[in-house]
Order: C-alpha cells, then structure tokens, then sequence
C-alpha cells in the first residue's frame, strides 16, 4: 500500500484502521443481550455481532398514526433480532416495509467483550420518503474500528411528517406534525438507556445522516427536544432546510384531495381541498376520522419523487415546539461538535435523472452534452457550499460555540483517474457511501471499479479514521489524523479536502474561492451553451432545489411555496 503525506502531520491511514485490535481479542462475546423491554438475540456475521429489527418504540398505525411513538411492550423470553424492518414506503413502483413495525433499528458492533465504546447513531436517506436501516450497514467501519453502530428506521412520507389541522389534537409534540423527528428522538432516548447493554458508551453518541438524515441531524442541531440526546452530530450532504406549516397544509390537502373524491367525501378535488384544510371543529374531526382510514399503502403512494425539492413534499415545519418558529436563525443551537460534508458534483445524480436529460442518459451522452456540464459544475459547487459553508456560515452567525468541521470530497471528477463512468457523475450526491460501507454495491454502476486502487483504498482508509477520531475525542479534534482537520472559524474558512489519484490519498485543507454570488455570475457569462439552453436548464432542471433558492430569486423561478 503506498501512502503520501499531503500538508503538516503525520500519516496512519491504513486500511488497518484504528483500535481494532485483532492480535488481542477477548473471548467472543454472546449475541444475547438484555434491553430495558426484553431480551434479544443477534448472531455473528462478517466478522461482527448484528442485532436487527430490535423494536425501540411501540406500534405507530391504527389510532397511533400520527402520534408521537410510544414505549414497544415488553416481551418475555428472547426475542430473535436478526431481520430489519423497514418502515412503509413506496419506491419502484412498489409499497414495501410496516407501518406497525416501523420503529425498529440495527445494532453492529466488534466480536469481543469490549465496553464503554463510542456510539455512532445513523439515520438514512431516501427524502424522508423512502429508505432503511440497512442502507449504510456498520459492518465495514466497525471490523475496523472499536465502536458500536447503530441504524434507525423511522416513519416516512405522508406518515412520518403531515402538518393538517384537522390531526392537532393532542400535545405540542404531536400536534407539530414532525412525527419522523419523534421518532429520532425517541430512538435515542433508546441509545442512551440501552447502549450499555451492547458494550456502549451513553455519554459518547454521534448522531449522523446521510442527505435527508442529515437534514433531519442539522433539524436537530435546533430542536429543543434532542438536547442532551447526543454529544456530537455528522451531517452527510445535509444542509438546513424547514417548511411552513400553513403552506405545507395546502400541499398536503392537494396530494390527499384525490383519495376523498374517491371516498366520497366531496365531489371536486377543489372542494376536498377546502374540506381537508377546514377549521370547523366538525368538519375536522370527520377529516381526522377519514385520514385515519385511508390505508397505509395508499397514503404511501402520495407525493412521491420530490427529487430534492420541497415544494413536492414539505416537511420538518417550523411549529415553534420541535423545530423553533425561526427555524436556524434561531440563537438556541444544541451546541455539540458537528461535521459537515458534501461531494462537489453534488447535483449529478439529480441531474442526470430529470426527464429533461432522459435521452441523453439513455444515449450515453450525458458526459458530452455541454447542457449537462453546465448544471454538473454549477449545480455541484450551489449544493456544496449549501450543504458546508453556507450552514457553517449561518451557524457562526448564530454565535455557534461548539467545533464545526466542513469536508469537501472531491474523488470522481478526474477521468484520469476513476474513468469515464464515475466521471460522468463526478464527486456524486452519496461519494462517501463506499468510503464508509466499503462493502457496498448501491453505486456500482456509478463508479465502476474507481474505488479499487491503491489510492481509493488509502483515501476510504483516511476517510473511516476521520470519522472515528471525531468521534472518539471530546470536542471532534484529533492529532491522530493524517493532515490535521482544523475546525471552520470564520467566514469561507478552510474544509478538508478529499481526493486520491491512482496510488495515493490526497487530502489537503482547502477554501473554496468562490462564493453563490460568483457561481451565478459565472453563469451569466458562461457561453458553453446557448441562452435558449440556459434558460431551459435554470428554470426546468435546476429550479427549486434545496440549494437554488438564490438562483431562482435571480431568475424570478421561485414557486409560490419557495417564497
């Protein structure tokens, strides 16, 4: 393995990794273990002991939809936990998951006796839509490093977030219609009576997630109800993103409209518009009533394909109780030590997927389409400082105390290097996936074989030991690193900068030198395309993303629910 040092420091980022001790193993330990509502049983699989689908909250459909989870019943005897379950979703074409069972998580943690280890907490992707537990397993980081790691699943779509008035009947934190947050957070208060039990350490938890998990982490960053659940957050192409509550409604009514036409409820969709977003008492216990009769797969089915874009399905609303009124411009941070990261061709995947470039993909094209290209560079460089040094930014303008990280990943963009299929896409939207899984195939036909050097093997290797030395020192510093990860001061600071050629890891710190006012500028002068062109990708492809709001400002693009 050949290794480069890159800037000041020292170099250990091997593929060893960090603390795994394999030479000095204790008797494997057992995969029974007690909980605080039973006991369960995992089993012994690539090298780590697993426990899936442990239940940590109770049923959540019936006359628990739409409320904040409670405590799972206890059992007698040892519950089997070797399956994960899913929660409710629509994706493909097809409903799959629970809607009963949804409150479930995944437990992976080395095969040894070994207690009061750090706690890494993941929450998935998918739009708050769609995903599992079992999109990131721990498998990969923990044979390498001394930790537990522990997945959640959560209620998504129309049954993890709806902001309808008729379904305000209960506490503050039901009635704030951020059911999927309350579902994080009691999947935490779990963690920390809990973790004990598989050799964890409750005063050392990273919660972290991966594009809207990591929305859903910097939501909690400001969420009165997570202080104290975690000691430090990881946010994987996050960023800060909240809905109006009022605006939401009227989304929500429109996607549900259909299905009480169908009812009978009303005879226009215009009119169950108006039934569904009624503040009449009466009409709004019949609401409450029909919504919860409308079958779960069904509800499933409602607004899907957001495609980074709020204004399809909103959520996580400012109600003043989970998320405050003025969503991050609030004062009151949960101050913990937080990472923040992107790739920077962010946008390609998005991209490359909008009908708009269906032929050109079909084709193979996509790399020379100068239409393409355009949204691949300025689309990635708006999402990635969106997903960085803008939060960063407003966080320190927040008077944000606690160590902030940015993490720029570059891998991908050099077609010397990974070849032209993960060229195409560049430092995608999810890059640091193989890095963390390095057993994972989601991307395979993204990436082809650019992760199999000897330089992307050194760089996932750095990558991993980042990720653990953060989490294993008390305010995210660490000296073990191989270039030294300085935290973000001020204003458009330094990030870490991830990349790798053939033989060797490349990791610098690294300023962007361009601010969201020089990339729209940049485009306005760009003449690789024809204004016709332009125009198409701005306000058809590009339009209404998490990061294009100040695009769309420019361009007068903005939908009435992004004003």
């Amino acid at each position: 393995m050949k290794l480069k040092l890159i800037g000041s420091s020292f170099v250990i980022a091997t593929l060893v990794g960090i603390g795994l001790g394999t030479m000095n193993q204790a008797k494997a330990a057992t995969t029974i273990r007690q909980t605080q509502f039973g006991k369960v049983k995992g089993q012994k699989d690539g090298g780590v002991l697993q426990w899936k689908g442990i239940p940590y909250g109770g049923s959540v459909s019936g006359k628990n939809r739409w409320q904040a989870p409670n405590n799972p019943k206890k059992w007698k005897g040892v519950k089997n936990t070797t399956k994960s379950i899913s929660a409710i979703q629509y994706n493909s074409g097809t409903v799959s998951g629970s809607e009963k069972n949804a409150l479930t998580l995944d437990i992976y943690r080395p095969n040894t006796n070994k207690k009061n280890l750090p706690v890494i907490v993941y929450i998935h992707g998918g739009n708050n839509q769609t995903g599992s537990s079992t999109e990131i397993p721990g498998t990969s980081f923990i044979k390498k490093h001394d930790a537990i790691y522990i997945a959640i699943n959560y209620r998504l779509g129309v049954l993890g977030f709806n902001p309808l008035s008729a379904l305000k009947n209960g506490s503050k934190q039901k009635n704030s219609g951020n059911y999927a947050l309350l579902d994080m957070a009691k999947a935490l208060t779990w963690v920390q009576k809990n973790a004990k039990y598989f050799g964890g350490n409750k005063n050392n938890v990273t919660v972290a997630g991966f594009s809207a998990g990591g929305r859903d982490v910097m939501a909690m960053l400001i969420s009165p109800i997570f202080k104290g659940k975690f000691n430090k957050a990881i946010a994987f192409s996050g960023g800060m993103t909240t809905s109006d509550t009022v605006k939401s409604q009227q989304v929500f009514a429109k996607a549900i409209a259909p299905l009480a036409v169908k009812s009978g409820k009303a005879k226009t969709e215009a009119e169950a518009v108006r039934w569904l977003t009624s503040t009449n008492k009466s009409d709004q216990k019949a609401v409450r009533k029909f919504l919860y009769n409308i079958k779960a797969s069904d509800l499933a089915k409602l607004m899907g394909n957001a495609s980074i874009r709020m204004s399809v399905f909103p959520h996580l609303y400012k109600d003043g109780v989970v998320i405050p009124k003025n969503g991050f411009d609030t004062k009151k941070y949960n101050q913990v030590p937080v990472v923040m990261t992107s790739g920077s061709r962010e946008f390609s995947l998005f991209e490359a997927y909008d009908p708009y470039f269906a032929k050109t993909l079909a084709d193979g094209k996509l790399l020379t389409d100068p239409q393409y290209q355009f949204g691949f560079k300025y689309g990635g460089e708006l999402y990635g400082r969106f997903n960085v040094e803008n939060s960063a930014n407003k966080m320190l303008k927040q008077g944000y105390k606690a160590n902030i990280y940015g993490m720029n990943i570059d891998f991908g963009n050099d077609i010397k290097v990974v070849g032209p299929t993960m060229a195409t896409y560049g430092a995608y939207h999810g890059v640091f996936v193989p890095m963390l899984d390095t057993n994972n195939t989601s991307y395979k036909l993204v990436v082809g074989d650019a992760y199999k050097s000897d330089g992307a093997r050194a760089m996932l290797a750095a990558f991993q030991n980042y990720i653990y030395n953060f989490m294993i020192s008390k305010d995210g510093s660490s000296n073990k690193n191989n270039v030294d990860w300085k935290p973000y001061k001020k204003q458009n600071a330094p990030v870490l900068n991830i990349d790798a050629d053939k033989d060797y890891s490349k990791i610098k710190m690294k300023s962007k030198t361009y601010t969201d006012q020089d990339i729209l500028n940049a485009m306005d002068q760009d003449t690789s395309v024809t204004p016709a062109q332009k125009k198409n990708i701005i306000s058809k492809v590009m339009n209404g993303r998490w990061f294009s709001n100040g695009l769309d400002t420019k361009y007068n693009n903005l939908s009435d629910f992004d004003k």
